[in-house]
């Protein structure tokens, strides 16, 4: 039975994000904080939304979802019907449910967000899913006309995916290759799973090769398979390699150890909960240890939460500008605080401090914030302002730097000074060599998940109007 939609349930029904495990409890514990919504709850808060004639929530989220539309079909009990819905626009909603920073994007942009508090739409847009998955909800592929062509996916992250699903609705042969054993990605390994489980990524794999897609995972091209040859085995290409180069600073006495890599860290701890045996990721344990996190993005969050649920004795979060002009989620910000990380704002880094060969502590100057021509205010060193923070390890998280492969040159896919993948052709993904496509973090910079995915529905869709026009001579994996 469907429940009737109130209209202006927003007048006497307050925001209520989903609730949260007791403190004492996810400071400890690898898995999402926050309880998924009750029917009544989901129900409750989709009905807030006011059903915008012109949503700017839509218009603000970078695939456009129909959010109006999936939170009235949520509100009255259409659970089934609003899943489909949020396909229509995204290959992977429950992900973007949890990780995106709605409160930067689609809440950021709610007509409720001043005076009423916006409409919960992520914490919505994870219960629709969640529970379709659970009354077996799966894509209907009934209608879809195959097409004779096969497209080769190389990097199985959100853009990869997003890629695979929208050929393989669209009748074309998918096959994904992965050099890690899992898909995702980053988001499998690199995001902690109090954020985003791994069960999660593993649930939207059963699902994908429900629909066609087919997997060659523990597979790195250059050595398994030559990028030559998948040139060979498939009609078209798509990459979705991301970025795996983190930026480093460079300060005295960096060279007398210490330093904790923050994509090893992340991805370490998630090989260590899964017993992933992963060549390269040690499991990094801070317990015990004094922890300093240098940086301000989601990244950071990542390593100073995981660093509490370790044990590590202190953890502090040193970012040279204020709490206001932090990259990252406002959200993980406040999650981190409430767990007991410390924050050292308008702290410049300077050196590392050792005794032998052990880290003590990281020497900083205070900053005064200062207008810059950008638009965003330049950090400006106070003289006669250093101190020393003591530490014991030092995490640098100050984001990632583009990996073009080296095999790129040698399949004719030119990059720009900065390594990023160069779009010169007229369909959209499409990169210098017409049969190959690019989208994700290796063509814009580390950016957002869901920046990812709507990049990589284009170029998706770039390639069947490539494959349509030219009708290469079909290649089969």
């Amino acid at each position: 039975m469907t429940r009737k939609f109130d209209h202006f349930a927003f007048l006497d029904r307050e925001r209520a994000d989903p609730d949260v495990y007791p403190l004492e409890v996810r400071r400890k514990e690898f898995r999402e904080i926050y309880k998924p919504y009750s029917q009544e709850e989901a129900a409750s808060q989709a009905e807030r939304c006011l059903d915008c004639g012109n949503p700017y929530c839509e218009w603000k989220c970078p695939v456009h979802n129909y959010i109006p539309n999936w939170l009235k079909l949520a509100g009255e009990g259409r659970i089934l019907e609003a899943a489909d819905l949020c396909h229509e626009t995204n290959s992977l909603p429950e992900v973007c449910g949890r990780i995106c920073p709605q409160d930067r994007l689609c809440e950021q942009a709610c007509t409720l967000a001043t005076g009423f508090g916006a409409v919960t739409i992520g914490a919505i847009e994870r219960y629709i899913v969640d529970e379709a998955l659970k009354q077996g909800w799966r894509p209907d592929l009934s209608h879809v006309r195959t097409r004779p062509w096969s497209v080769g996916v190389v990097g199985a992250g959100p853009a990869g995916l997003a890629c695979a699903d929208v050929l393989t609705r669209n009748g074309v042969s998918v096959t994904v290759y992965d050099r890690y054993p899992e898909i995702g990605g980053l988001l499998s390994f690199g995001i902690p799973d109090f954020k985003l489980e791994l069960q999660v990524m593993r649930r939207r794999r059963e699902i994908l090769e429900g629909a066609g897609v087919h997997f060659r995972l523990n597979c790195e091209i250059g050595r398994d398979i030559q990028a030559h040859e998948l040139e060979n085995m498939h009609d078209a290409l798509f990459f979705g390699t991301g970025t795996y180069t983190p930026v480093d600073a460079s300060l005295p006495g960096m060279e007398k150890g210490g330093i904790v890599p923050a994509l090893e860290y992340l991805i370490g701890q998630t090989c260590h909960m899964y017993d992933i045996d992963l060549p390269g990721y040690p499991h990094i344990e801070l317990a015990g240890e004094h922890v300093l996190v240098l940086g301000g993005g989601d990244t950071a969050m990542d390593c100073v939460r995981t660093a509490i649920r370790q044990g590590a004795a202190s953890v502090q979060c040193v970012y040279r500008r204020d709490q206001q002009n932090m990259p990252g989620s406002r959200r993980e910000v406040k999650h981190a605080m409430s767990e007991g990380v410390q924050f050292e704002f308008n702290a410049l880094p300077l050196a590392l401090m050792h005794e032998g060969r052990k880290l003590v502590g990281l020497e900083i100057a205070r900053t005064r914030l200062v207008a810059a021509g950008d638009g965003r205010p330049r950090p400006e060193q106070i003289p006669g302002s250093e101190e020393v923070l003591p530490a014991t390890a030092l995490i640098f998280a100050f984001g990632y730097r583009p990996s073009p492969p080296k095999w790129l040159q040698g399949i004719d896919v030119g990059t720009d000074d900065a390594g990023l993948v160069q779009m010169e052709a007229p369909l959209p993904g499409q990169t210098s060599n017409p049969a190959i496509f690019a989208a994700g973090d290796m063509v814009r910079g580390s950016d957002l998940v869901v920046t990812a995915i709507a990049d990589a529905r284009l170029a998706a869709e770039s390639i069947i109007q490539y494959l349509d026009m030219q009708k290469p001579q079909l290649k089969r994996a």
